[in-house]
Parts: C-alpha cells; structure tokens; sequence
C-alpha cells in the first residue's frame, strides 16, 4: 500500500516537472519572437514593446494604432477616438479607422457626423442632396423640405374710415392670419397675413367726443344764424330814409300793377295764339279782308 502511494507521488511530481518545463520553452519562444517586449508595460497594454508601444490590451480596453511620422505605435484606450470605430472580438477590442469623408462613425458602412464640405443622409456622407431633400448647412444634413403653414382667417372687422366707426358711409374693413410653421431655404413662401376690402354701412352720427377733426373745423367755419344777420351791413342805419309812409305803399301799388299788367298781356297773347286758327277760318275774317280789294275792283 505504501508503495503504490509512494509511486504516484513520484508520477504526479515528474507530471508537474513535465508542464513546467513546458511553459518555460514556450516563454522562450515568444521571447525569441518579440525580443523587445517589456515586462513593466503602462497605460493599459497587456504586453508592449519598446518600439511599437502596445501590443495588447488589458480587458475591456481598445487598442488602436496611432501614426506618428513614418511610426505606427500601439495605444491601448477605454473608448475609440474620433474619426475610428470599436469592434471587439474574442481574444482583441479593435478600433477602426472610418472611411475619409466621415468623421464619426458607428461601424465601417453608416456615419453619425460627416467631414467639413458634407452632407449627411441615411448614414452616408454626400457632397449634394438628393431630390426632395434640402440641405441644412447649421446641422451638415440633408432635411426634408419644409413648406409655409397659416392659420384660418378671422372674422372681418367693423367697418371703419380713418380709425371712426361713424360718421362715413363708405369704409374698410380687414381680416388676419397667423403663420404656424415658417418655410425652409426651398419651401413654399408665406402668403399674406392680412386682407382689406370696402364696406358700406348704415350712415350714422357719432357720439360727442368722436367726432373727426374735419368735422370739427366745418363746425368752426359755419357761422350762426344769429352772427350772419349782424354780418350783413345795414344801410338803413347809416343813412336815414326820407320816404313818408303813403310813398312806400304808392311804390308798393305801382309795383303790383306791373306785375298784373304782365300777367294780364302773357294771358293775352296766350290766347290769341290758341284762336288764331279758329279766326282765319270764319267767314266773317274773310268777307273783313276781301272789302278793300272790292272797293278797289269798282273804282
């Protein structure tokens, strides 16, 4: 029994022996390979080189090769650097440079944010938009185009002349809208937000204390009638009248008489132009103006 222990024991130790010897060749066949890796390795790296920096990354860590002159030098960083993309991979976290005309990228085939001169559309960097689209020069995209939108128009306002609500028939009365969405560089352009037309009214006086300005000045130059009858000169005043009283109603007479006189000669000749005819056709008109032509036959 002790012997069976004693050569297991001796079988496992050769076994140990065995492996040990193992990992030391192998330790001296990457020395053999990678004659410039450190062991004191900072800033993340795994393994390192004094030449090229990092050859690996600690876990978690991305490594990324960083171009210095005609140099590559290996970094090991928490997150990948503008400009690059991270993948990880089983036994390596990578970062990868993204193509030349975008600066950030979420893997090689769509862009976040392109280069300076680009535009950005559906993960890709364009130089010009496609149709329907316009480009956004403050965001670097390509957005849709966006057209003007107005409210519905308002109810049409009283009628007014000049700020007055009376005294006019004729006036102007208006309407509004408002712009709810304003137009991009390529949009529809905005209509109008108000419109005027002309209106008739009921006319009616204003209240004391709106009346307009001209209203007020026409008040101003219509005299009274009390003031136009002082206005008037009185020549009776200046120079006293020397007609007694039975002058004045002789005067008075006379003057009805010519009125009369008139009226009576325009009845007159009135009525001899109405019975002209019926005169020139009697016989008695006739016999009275053949007589001087008979006394002229017999002698």
């Amino acid at each position: 029994m002790h012997l069976r222990l004693i050569s297991w024991f001796f079988i496992i130790l050769n076994f140990m022996e065995y492996i040990g010897s193992q990992n030391a060749s192998r330790g001296r066949r990457q020395r053999r390979m990678h004659p410039n890796v450190s062991q004191g390795c900072q800033g993340g790296c795994a393994t390192c080189s004094d030449y090229n920096g990092c050859l690996s990354c600690k876990p978690k860590l991305f490594f990324v090769l960083e171009r210095i002159g005609m140099k590559q030098i290996g970094v090991c960083l928490s997150s990948c650097p503008s400009g690059y993309y991270g993948t990880r991979y089983p036994d390596i976290n990578k970062c990868t440079k993204c193509k030349a005309d975008c600066d950030t990228c979420f893997n090689k085939n769509f862009c976040t944010k392109c280069k300076s001169g680009f535009y950005l559309h559906l993960g890709k960097c364009l130089d010009n938009c496609p149709e329907g689209l316009e480009a956004n020069n403050h965001t670097m995209e390509c957005v849709s185009i966006v057209h003007c939108e107005a409210s519905e128009w308002s109810p049409w306002s009283p009628c007014t002349k000049k700020g007055k609500t009376c005294g006019f028939k004729r006036g102007t009365e208006t309407r509004v809208r408002e712009i709810i969405q304003h137009p991009s560089a390529k949009g529809n352009l905005c209509p109008p937000t108000s419109e005027a037309r002309k209106c008739t009214v009921q006319r009616k006086k204003c209240p004391k204390g709106e009346r307009g300005r001209k209203g007020r000045e026409r008040k101003r130059k219509k005299p009274n009638k009390e003031e136009s009858k002082d206005a008037i000169p009185d020549n009776k005043g200046l120079e006293p009248s020397r007609e007694t009283p039975e002058q004045r109603e002789n005067k008075q007479q006379q003057k009805k008489r010519k009125v009369q006189d008139k009226q009576q000669k325009s009845s007159l000749d009135l009525f001899g132009e109405l019975m002209s005819p019926y005169l020139e056709a009697s016989p008695v008109f006739q016999r009275g103006h053949s007589q001087p032509g008979a006394r002229g036959d017999r002698e």
